[in-house]
Formats: structure tokens, C-alpha cells, sequence
């Protein structure tokens, strides 16, 4: 191989190592950022890409896809004057790769700043209870500013989450006894209205026991009225009906000298009970005459059927 051949071989492998270093394949979701002569010239899109080598270079190579980063552990003073250590995540992502580029020099790094700054300013808005409530909130306010922020840098914080929250130990405490305190309040005021129902039910039971005794005591009580009105008029009309076929029976033949004799019966039955149940007996001065006695009876018996017979006439003159 003489010198001609090997200098046109040189030269040939030169110019192919130049175009290869001049040839760019970008991957998906990234962004390069091209310089020509130390000036920003322009923006690789995914794909095969040329450069003109010596001239033009690779200054900055971006990813496009979300990014998550861990905040370190950041004490903040709440409005209450309270210590509280807080850590989190921050997820963001690079939406323009010429102001990550030119406009600050570590992005993350940045975010990360900003994000721990901004959550001691949120935390000093806020009392301590208000950042276990208002978790989210919180979260929302931290996005919020940091996006404000990192707008000249072309970046996006997507969102932010609080991870833990660690108050100091004598607020620890303080929190425990509180917590405490509430449940045993909670376990007497539904011990107490446990108990206040369970008067209220005996009330409305007691209430409607009596109810219902007085209602059954004022049925009975009709029942046995409405019973006894029945009785009287059932021997009202049993005794109508005895005293009409007595009348009935006087009217016939022989009427008269049965009630007479009937009513003699009676006399002196009469007199034979009074003397059974007293021991003091009232008697007429013919007690010993059984025949005057029945004539007496008699008699009374006549004078009331002529006293009948008469016109105009009471019987009960």
C-alpha cells in the first residue's frame, strides 16, 4: 500500500466517523437542547436527528416523563407556634426543556428547594390541628405555589403529597390525652342517653299500662252496667209477666179463693219465720187461733179487691 492509498483511507474513515458523530437518534419523551458555536440553535424532536459535527453539539438532554423526588424532612412553625417535622413527594415533570435549560441550573434541585420553602410557608398559615384536617388542602396550596415559581424554569409540578407529619413528643402526649379525653366524653354521653331512653321507655311503658288497665277497667265497667241493665230489665219483664198471668189467672173461676188461700199460706208462713229469726216476736192477740189469723188475711185481701172494684178508687188509701 503506498502513501496515496493510505491517505484517501485516512481521510475516507475521518469523514465517515465525522457523519456518524453528526447522526442523532433521539429516544421517546426526551429533548435535547443543540448549541451552535456555544448559542442555543434549536430543539431534537424523538427520532433520527443530524448535527453538523465540530459546529453543532449536544449541550442538554431532557426527560419529558414525571418525575418523582422525595422532600427531605423540613420543620415548619404552625400559626399556633407549634414545631412540626414534615416530609413529602413532589411529582413534576419538564414541559419546556429551552427554560430548564437556560433557565436555572439544576432543576430538581430547585423543585426540590422550592417545594421544602413553600411547605414551611403553607405550615405557618395553619394551626396544628388544621394541618391533620386540612391535609389536602395543604397539598393543593403547596402545587399552586410552586407552579407560580417554576413557571420561568419550564417546569410543572403535577402534585404533592404530604408523607408524614411528626409533631414533638409533648405534643404527642398532649394529642394522646385529648384523644383520650374525647372518647371517654363520647362513652358517657352515650351512656347517658342510653340511660335517658331507656327512661323514656319505661315511661311510655308505665303510660301505656295504665292506659290500657284504665281502658280494660272502664270496658269492664260498661260490660258489667250493660250486664246489670240487662238482669234488672230481664226481672222487670219476667216480673210483668208473672204479675199479667196472675191477673190473668184471678180473672178466671175459682181466681179469687186461690189467691186467698195462697195469701193465707204467706201469713202464716210469715209468722212462722219471724219467729225462727228473732228472739223477740210481736204478736197479734189471737196468735193461738190459726183459723182467725187466715180470716184476718182474708179480710185484707177483701178490702183490697173492693177498693179495686170501686170507682175512682186509690189503693193505696
Amino acid at each position: 500500500m503506498d502513501f496515496f492509498t493510505f491517505f484517501f483511507l485516512a481521510i475516507a474513515f475521518i469523514f465517515a466517523l465525522t457523519i456518524w458523530k453528526g447522526v442523532k437518534i433521539v429516544p421517546q419523551q426526551q429533548a435535547w437542547i443543540i448549541e451552535k458555536l456555544g448559542r442555543f440553535d434549536r430543539k431534537l424532536e424523538p427520532g433520527l436527528n443530524f448535527l453538523v459535527p465540530y459546529i453543532e453539539r449536544v449541550s442538554y438532554k431532557h426527560s419529558l416523563k414525571e418525575v418523582a423526588r422525595d422532600v427531605p424532612g423540613q420543620s415548619g412553625i404552625t400559626r399556633d407556634n407549634v414545631t412540626l417535622v414534615l416530609d413529602g413527594v413532589i411529582y413534576f415533570r419538564i414541559v419546556d426543556p429551552v427554560a430548564a435549560s437556560y433557565g436555572v441550573a439544576d432543576p430538581v434541585y430547585a423543585v426540590t428547594q422550592l417545594a421544602q420553602t413553600t411547605m414551611r410557608s403553607e405550615i405557618g398559615k395553619l394551626t396544628m390541628d388544621q394541618t391533620f384536617e386540612e391535609r389536602e388542602t395543604l397539598n393543593a396550596n403547596i402545587v399552586t405555589a410552586i407552579n407560580h415559581a417554576a413557571q420561568s424554569w419550564g417546569i410543572q409540578c403535577m402534585r404533592y403529597e404530604i408523607k408524614d407529619i411528626n409533631p414533638p413528643n409533648s405534643v404527642l402526649k398532649a394529642m394522646e390525652l385529648q384523644v383520650a379525653a374525647d372518647r371517654q366524653k363520647r362513652a358517657s354521653i352515650l351512656e347517658s342517653e342510653g340511660k335517658r331512653q331507656a327512661q323514656i321507655n319505661n315511661a311510655e311503658g308505665s303510660k301505656q299500662e295504665l292506659v290500657l288497665k284504665s281502658e280494660g277497667a272502664m270496658t269492664e265497667q260498661i260490660n258489667k252496667a250493660k250486664g246489670e241493665a240487662a238482669a234488672i230489665l230481664a226481672v222487670a219483664e219476667a216480673t210483668a209477666g208473672g204479675i199479667e198471668k196472675i191477673a190473668l189467672a184471678i180473672t178466671k173461676s175459682g181466681g179469687e179463693q186461690a189467691v186467698a188461700l195462697r195469701i193465707a199460706e204467706q201469713y202464716v208462713e210469715a209468722f212462722k219465720k219471724l219467729a225462727q229469726e228473732s228472739t223477740t216476736v210481736l204478736l197479734p192477740s189471737q196468735a193461738g187461733d190459726v183459723g182467725g189469723m187466715v180470716a184476718q188475711a182474708l179480710t185484707v185481701f177483701d178490702r183490697l179487691r173492693e177498693q179495686k172494684a170501686a170507682p175512682g178508687a186509690s189503693p193505696w188509701k
